[in-house]
């Protein structure tokens, strides 16, 4: 059993996910989990944007944008809660991941009535509908607060499909469950090339 001291120090410990690309090219790279500074898993083969990475990443430019970011305090699935330290929504018809740089909920998640047609446009995602991308996915909070429009959106650490991603980072499924049961609230990922 911990004590409640190692809870509390556990908690303290800070959590980063690391990703590394060998060029801004790459459309692989090294991902890891660090606490405390100390590798915790990985590292393991990640797919990244079908045009590598970019420091000024822009709505479907196809790159993974660079930089430091915090992971959403909310993962969402199509499966049944994995046994998550995060909160789980577990996705449902009408649950939208707004992509329409025009829209006042840009970059943000949202359920409408099942069936509605959504008041937002572009490349938005009917997130229910994608079964293999999404049985677990967790929002890098890239161009969050605020999000500024045309600078991008709905950038994923989600299920791999065995090919780069539009500008995600996908993990194959054991990998990706690993990752997602560790984190906990505060964590941030690191990309890098």
């Amino acid at each position: 059993m911990l004590t409640l001291a190692l809870v509390l120090a556990l908690h303290a410990c800070p959590q980063r996910i690391v990703v590394a690309a060998a060029r801004p090219r790459s459309t692989t790279a090294s991902l890891s989990l660090l606490e405390c500074g100390q590798r915790v898993a990985g590292p393991f083969r990640a797919y990244v944007g079908y045009k590598g990475l970019s420091a000024s990443h822009h709505e479907g430019d196809g790159t993974t944008p660079l930089g430091t970011f915090a992971i959403g305090p909310t993962v969402y699935g199509l499966d049944p809660n994995p046994g998550l330290r995060l909160a789980y929504h577990r996705l449902r018809c009408g649950d939208w991941w707004d992509s329409d740089p025009s829209s006042p909920t840009y970059n943000r998640f949202r359920h409408l009535a099942c069936g509605a047609a959504p008041p937002f446009a572009g490349s938005s995602e009917a997130l229910w509908r994608n079964t293999v991308a999404y049985r677990e996915f967790a929002f890098i909070e890239y161009n969050a607060s605020p999000p500024v429009r045309g600078r991008g959106s709905a950038i994923f650490l989600h299920d791999e499909l065995g090919h780069p991603t539009n500008g995600c980072i996908s993990l194959p499924r054991r990998r990706l469950l690993e990752l997602l049961r560790r984190l906990r609230p505060g964590a941030t990922i690191t990309i890098s090339a």
